[in-house]
């Protein structure tokens, strides 16, 4: 199954270069170009923040489900714990406009 992943996540990255980079081709405007840099730093800034923090969120999670069920008194720990991988993504968001900003 890593194979897999990992397989289809080296197909994707070497379509998007593929994509955005034209071999032979000469551009009289480099604003074009910087418009789509950016748009797609930003668009996996916020896509891999926020799928990190989707992954460590189930993991984390499950672990607080099973922890509430035997002590409810530590329920307020889960929740920093949660606010903590969910702040992954907030970052993401944050990295997103400071890319698409400049």
């Amino acid at each position: 199954m890593k194979y897999l992943v990992l397989l289809f996540f080296m197909i994707i990255v070497i379509s998007v270069t593929g994509i955005t980079t034209v071999y032979g081709e000469e551009s009289t405007n480099d604003n074009e170009s910087d418009i789509g840099a950016k748009l797609l730093g930003a668009g996996l800034a916020f896509g891999i923040a926020a799928g990190g923090a989707g992954i460590g969120l189930g993991y984390v999670g499950s672990a607080g489900l099973a922890v509430i069920s035997e002590n409810p008194a530590l329920q307020s720990k889960v929740f920093i714990f949660i606010g903590m991988v969910e702040s992954i993504a907030i970052y993401g968001i944050v990295m997103m406009f400071i890319i698409l900003g400049q």
